[in-house]
């Protein structure tokens, strides 16, 4: 029998490989190669003990696999295949334990369903269903899903919305759960489970932005944090003349939370607009020279209280308007806020870094370098294109004599 690594049997062998891996490890069956040449012919010839007139040749893999036990040369098929192959995989079989693996998440999270008296919940399909179409639970381990799975049936049974009981903290349910007072934070996979129940229990989408996120948390009774990250601001008012009031009045900077903003009624100035730079120094500056503007500062990246308290000061027919670094990061951020949260240019068009280019070069010995990844302005095309041609960046602090003109020209509330 000729030698099984022979090269003219090399094709055989990658077509037995993949068989067999479709067989669930069975040699069974026949395969068919075509367009051989000489050396092929000779050694499929060889191995099995018949001439091959043609250029094409059917192997049954069952009568193959009994010449190499009955030669010797082989522990079978399969085992010759590995030799010069690998290992090889029992695809049926690979697929058949992880549909039974995945049958048994789901079966675990139905046993727990049933042990909290929840199992005929009208939401539970819809619950499932849209889990199964999110493929969170598919992306880890049969093990982790199931454990994720049971522990969000019972942070579901322990909603407050479910038992009746005062509304209390996302971290504090999860500690109870889980004894992990993060299990349900933004980013974990229970959290995102868990909220994917709550959605289904509510009737709503499933929230893609973390404002959203709260605000599901919030209609079954938990409660995320709502005090630890603020919106730097500066010139606001409320409708009620509260603490914020006499802050403004006093000239003073005030921080506030997402608990401030449902508590407070604000304003719109009395000029019409708000500007909202990105650097905490032009706000400070504003501040210190007394101006009356009312300002939101954005500290880079808006967290979610920034953003909400834009959109809020948008529904009361303030004007917002937007400057922040000429580099790309500062564009990146500009974009979101244009394009999802009412804002406007403020000395952030291709004119404007121009100027300052000019009015810097005599005073400033090097700009920042700009990096290759360019982000193009959604409002002006010009911009990026200036901004490539220079390859230079200029921040917020440099320009912001220009910026404290407007900042002290608008009119004070009376």
């Amino acid at each position: 029998m000729t030698g099984l690594d022979a090269r003219g049997l090399r094709r055989l062998w990658d077509a037995v490989a993949e068989r067999l891996q479709r067989n669930g490890l069975r040699p069974a069956g026949t395969l068919r190669l075509a367009g051989l040449d000489r050396e092929e012919r000779h050694a499929l010839a060889g191995l099995l003990g018949r001439p091959l007139p043609t250029d094409r040749v059917t192997v049954d893999l069952g009568d193959l696999d009994r010449r190499l036990r009955a030669s010797g040369v082989a522990a079978g098929l399969v085992a010759a295949a590995e030799r010069l192959r690998g290992p090889l995989v029992d695809r049926p079989g690979e697929r058949q334990a992880k549909a039974e693996a995945t049958a048994r998440v789901w079966a675990a999270g139905r046993a727990v369903l049933d042990e909290v008296g929840l199992a005929t919940a009208s939401w539970v399909e819809p619950w499932f269903d849209d889990l199964r179409r999110a493929g969170s639970l598919g992306r880890v381990g049969p093990e982790r899903a199931e454990r994720t799975l049971c522990a969000a049936v019972r942070c579901v049974a322990g909603l407050p919305s479910m038992t009746g009981a005062p509304p209390c903290g996302r971290g504090e349910l999860a500690s109870l759960v889980t004894g992990d007072a993060h299990a349900l934070d933004d980013g974990s996979l229970l959290g995102a489970v868990t909220l994917r129940a709550v959605a289904a229990i509510t009737a709503a989408a499933y929230p893609s932005s973390a404002a959203g996120r709260r605000v599901r948390w919030r209609s079954v009774g938990l409660l995320t944090d709502e005090v630890s990250t603020t919106a730097l601001t500066a010139g606001l008012r409320t409708s009620s003349g509260v603490w914020l009031d006499e802050r403004t009045t006093a000239g003073w900077e005030s921080h506030l939370t997402a608990r401030d903003l449902r508590r407070l009624e604000l304003s719109p100035p009395a000029s019409g607009v708000v500007y909202v730079c990105e650097n905490p120094r032009v706000l400070e500056a504003a501040v210190d020279a007394a101006s009356r503007s009312a300002v939101v500062c954005t500290m880079g990246q808006p967290a979610v209280v920034v953003t909400a308290l834009l959109d809020g000061l948008a529904a009361t027919g303030a004007e917002l308007r937007y400057h922040g670094d000429f580099d790309w990061a500062g564009i990146a951020i500009a974009n979101g806020l244009v394009e999802g949260h009412h804002c406007r240019p403020w000395r952030y068009c291709a004119t404007d870094y121009l100027d300052a280019l000019a009015s810097l070069a005599p005073v400033v010995c090097e700009l920042p370098p700009l990096g290759p990844c360019s982000t193009a302005a959604c409002w002006d095309d010009d911009l990026t294109s200036e901004m490539v041609r220079a390859g230079r960046a200029v921040h917020e602090e440099l320009v912001l004599e220009d910026l404290l003109h407007d900042l002290c020209s608008t009119p004070s509330r009376s």
